[in-house]
């Protein structure tokens, strides 16, 4: 009876041990670039979620999660095409979490993760062209299309009275999407754009472009640019010949470093990013202080993007990205369960007994179609050379 029961007992271990694996997911992100100041506490969070999916023991039958990071910079789309090849083909991954630009995601998308079959989801990439873009079904996003935020910065600019703007935006597909939509959005509230002017980032001079933008004039200048490299070339050039007083800032020009790096000089300017003062959002703040990082920028996105790949992962029962695409949805809005950042092991335990789950996250996140965030806005002004949150739109 005693071999019967250890055979037995030995056979089970075997199951187990066979389908509790280890899996790979890479998240890829710009961590040297225009925006790189951003990266950090991004992966964090992306991190900090599968960590929980990991030791929860809950995820597919005890499957371990090892995240593997790469630099997939902002705007080299070579890099970052290569980049992800070698996440792909060499570390195996089975997902991808980034990139953080619009021109390396589209770059990793179209030509890693569409070829490779392998599911994609995005915290930061806001293009409207990744809208409509062909990806097979692979690639979501937590973040908002800038057609909504240039709706949005429209908005604010008429409410605030202020009824001409010079608008500068970082020459690649970010920016000149999100100059697109605040340009047509602005026209549309009877607003006026004097100016609608390119610059490129990794200069060390931005005289000429600032001085371009001063003679157009102004009640404010629009940056849709990064905030580590073109953006605050173009706005230090504009305080030092006092072209421009305030500035308003969209999401990529919102972070520490351009605050550090400018200081005083940005107080009274305004600015959104995607955000949220929802319950999850606070909860998600304490979970990254506990785990030793600050909540910054796209961070809560990150998260929620590494959760919803793990908890897709589960509704499927595989790791197979055609199956799991066919679940993100499912995961992600009504009906089911509420669940908030830290509650990845319930969720995980709901879905393997075949039950529904509504995703909140940390960034009270709700898919739309194509597969990206409705979205809200966080408002920021500067106020003692640093951001200060004032509303939620």
């Amino acid at each position: 009876m005693k071999n019967i029961l250890t055979a037995t007992a030995l056979a089970a271990a075997l199951i187990t041990s066979a389908h509790a694996e280890n899996i790979k997911i890479g998240v890829i992100l710009g961590f040297t670039g225009p925006a790189e100041s951003l990266a950090p506490p991004m992966a964090s969070g992306a991190e900090l979620a599968l960590k929980e999916a990991s030791d929860s023991g809950a995820f597919l039958g005890g499957t371990t999660i090892t995240p593997v990071r790469a630099d997939s910079t902002c705007i080299d789309a070579a890099a970052a095409t290569t980049a992800a090849e070698r996440l792909v083909s060499s570390d195996q991954v089975k997902a991808l979490i980034g990139g953080l630009c619009s021109g390396a995601t589209t770059a990793i998308l179209q030509n890693v993760a569409m070829p490779k079959g392998v599911l994609q989801f995005s915290p930061s990439a806001t293009s409207p062209a990744l809208t409509t873009i062909a990806d097979n079904d692979l690639f979501f996003r937590t973040s908002p299309s800038d057609a909504r935020q240039g709706q949005i910065i429209a908005q604010m600019l008429k409410e605030k009275g202020i009824k001409s703007a010079a608008l500068t935006y970082t020459n690649n597909d970010y920016g000149k999407g999100l100059a697109d939509s605040i340009k047509t959005n602005v026209e549309a509230s009877g607003g006026k754009i004097t100016i609608y002017a390119s610059h490129e980032d990794g200069k060390g001079d931005y005289t000429a472009e600032v001085g371009a933008l001063a003679s157009a004039g102004g009640d404010i200048l629009i940056v849709a640019g990064y905030l580590d490299q073109g953006g605050r070339g173009i706005i230090r050039s504009a305080l030092d010949t006092g072209a421009f007083q305030t500035f308003f800032l969209p999401d990529a020009m919102i972070g520490e470093s351009l605050t550090k790096a400018i200081g005083k000089g940005l107080n009274g300017s305004i600015g959104v990013v995607p955000g949220t003062d929802s319950p999850g959002a606070k909860q998600y703040v304490a979970m990254a202080e506990k785990a030793g990082f600050k909540s910054a920028p796209y961070s809560p996105e990150s998260y929620d993007a590494a959760a919803l790949v793990v908890l897709a992962m589960q509704a499927a029962n595989s790791t197979d990205s055609d199956a799991v695409k066919r679940k993100v949805f499912e995961v992600a809005n009504a009906p089911g369960e509420k669940i908030f950042p830290g509650e990845l092991a319930k969720g995980l335990r709901i879905l393997a007994k075949g039950g529904d789950i509504d995703y909140v996250g940390a960034s009270a996140v709700e898919l739309i179609a194509p597969g990206e965030s409705a979205g809200s806005y966080r408002e920021v002004v500067v106020k003692g050379g640093k951001f200060t949150t004032v509303g939620y739109r």
